[in-house]
């Protein structure tokens, strides 16, 4: 089913790491506070190179992380409407 997908949108679950590994495009929201491999200050993963990172800006702010995912995919969604990017 994933590889069927334009796009994976998950937090960290074998999921993500399963769309990432098949180099399906991932975007993964992550806590202020990450498990080690997604390592610190960066927005990209050195393991999965179409996965893209999404952290919480203060331990427990969810609100501000799916804020940013949805400001993300209405740019998108825009985008290939209007066929940037093409």
């Amino acid at each position: 089913m994933i590889a069927n997908l334009d796009l994976v949108v998950a937090v960290d679950t074998a999921v993500a790491h399963l769309a990432g590994a098949m180099e399906v495009p991932v975007w993964v929201m992550l806590p202020f506070s990450p498990d080690w491999r997604w390592l610190l200050d960066r927005d990209d993963s050195p393991w999965y190179p179409t996965m893209i990172l999404f952290r919480q800006g203060r331990a427990g702010d969810w609100d501000g992380v799916v804020a940013e995912v949805a400001r993300r995919l209405s740019g998108d969604a825009a985008d290939a409407a209007m066929g940037v990017g093409a």
